[in-house]
């Protein structure tokens, strides 16, 4: 028996999404101390940066790949 797959419409756009992402990761490094746990964070809202960049680059036609 296959089991039914779990769709959810979404309320919010991807690109706002990431933008939440990278906004909520700055916080929180924000009030973290110096060190790994930091970096981790500040790397994943740089991530979320380059996810919303890249998508809005995808999302565009014509526009050559920036460099």
């Amino acid at each position: 028996m296959t089991q039914k797959r779990n769709r959810r419409k979404q309320t919010v756009p991807f690109d706002d999404r990431l933008e939440q992402a990278a906004v909520a990761a700055r916080k929180a490094a924000g009030r973290l101390p110096l060190g790994e746990a930091r970096n981790i964070m500040l790397q994943k809202a740089r991530q979320a940066e380059i996810a919303r960049s890249i998508n809005g680059w995808l999302a565009t036609s014509g526009q050559p790949m920036p460099k």
